[in-house]
């Protein structure tokens, strides 16, 4: 049987900004934990900070906060600095020129250009955390998992969604939140493949469940997600996400994809519908107050247990 795939907590000395663990490869040219005074700095990086300030001799200047995975590095833009304010905010990942100094023995940047880049400039992997998992291997569980579903209306709706190279991609990229549980890069593809797992040793040890279900239900219960973040400085809500809820655009991706499955009829449909909606339990649905399937009921606990033991391993027992 496959051990649950479910990620220990990182260790403190591995966390925080500039701290580098000594059995990490050396940080890469150009990232912040190099910089040396002297050095000029042209790159990609987070902003984290934006305060429009005044010197003792009334000029205006911007303080500035650059982050990337490396640490952080405080900046002066003083140079027409109301006109470079436009050029970005606090959040956005940016474009700077600028030069190493020491001030106050401290480094920072004497920024001359900085502006916000466009998305296809940045990797949010470069600012962002990311899962200690290898994504290669979690890809390899998923395909796995998917494989053991043998209905032909729920297996044909994972092969379109394995053969989406687009949703693909963002499954792999995307978090499950901001600041709960999986709340990094690659959170959504390591806990989804976590809760199919239990799902499929639920199912040895309870013969009578839905198998093709429940481990169908498991695989897309989170699919929303991927269209529920923005990513620049800090993992954000897109308009979808916040408007209409990760649960909500998880069942339009699955009805697009179903509709070009033959064998994925109206029962199918509504089954798979009913779990999805109500996997964080029935009172989070329009559904009513109870679970309509024990498959439904399998899948909240199985997702319930994930979070909690996540977030204990990252966060402390409750």
């Amino acid at each position: 049987m496959l051990p649950v795939p479910v990620p220990s907590a990182p260790a403190p000395s591995d966390t925080g900004p500039g701290r580098i663990d000594r059995h990490d490869p050396p940080p890469p040219p150009g990232s912040i934990a190099t910089f040396r005074p002297g050095d000029v700095v042209r790159g990609i990086y987070a902003c984290t900070r934006k305060d429009r300030l005044t010197a003792k001799t009334g000029t205006t200047y911007l303080a500035i906060e650059l982050r990337d995975k490396t640490g952080a590095i405080g900046g002066r833009v003083f140079k027409d600095a109301d006109l470079v304010a436009g050029r970005f905010d606090r959040g956005d990942v940016v474009r700077v020129q600028a030069r190493v100094e020491r001030f106050r023995d401290e480094l920072q940047l004497d920024v001359a250009q900085i502006a916000r880049t466009t998305p296809q400039e940045a990797d949010p992997a470069a600012f962002l955390p990311v899962t200690y998992r290898d994504m290669e291997e979690l890809d390899g569980f998923l395909e796995h998992l998917a494989r053991e579903v043998h209905d032909p209306g729920y297996r044909g709706l994972l092969e379109r969604l394995l053969a989406d190279e687009g949703l693909r991609t963002a499954f792999r990229r995307t978090p499950c939140s901001r600041g709960r549980h999986h709340a990094y890069l690659g959170g959504l593809l390591e806990h989804t493949v976590a809760v199919a797992t239990l799902a499929q040793e639920t199912c040895l040890l309870h013969p009578r469940l839905n198998s093709d279900l429940l481990l169908c239900a498991a695989i897309v219960h989170d699919l929303g997600h991927t269209q529920a973040f923005t990513y620049g400085a800090e993992i954000g809500l897109s308009d979808a996400g916040r408007l209409l809820g990760h649960v909500e655009l998880g069942l339009r991706i699955i009805d697009g994809l179903a509709a070009h499955v033959p064998a994925m009829d109206e029962a199918r449909r509504l089954q798979l519908a009913h779990c999805v909606l109500t996997h964080h339990g029935p009172d989070q649905s329009g559904a009513g107050r109870r679970f309509g399937s024990v498959e439904a009921m399998a899948l909240a606990r199985l997702n319930a247990l994930d979070v909690g033991v996540k977030g204990a391993l990252e966060q402390g027992l409750p």
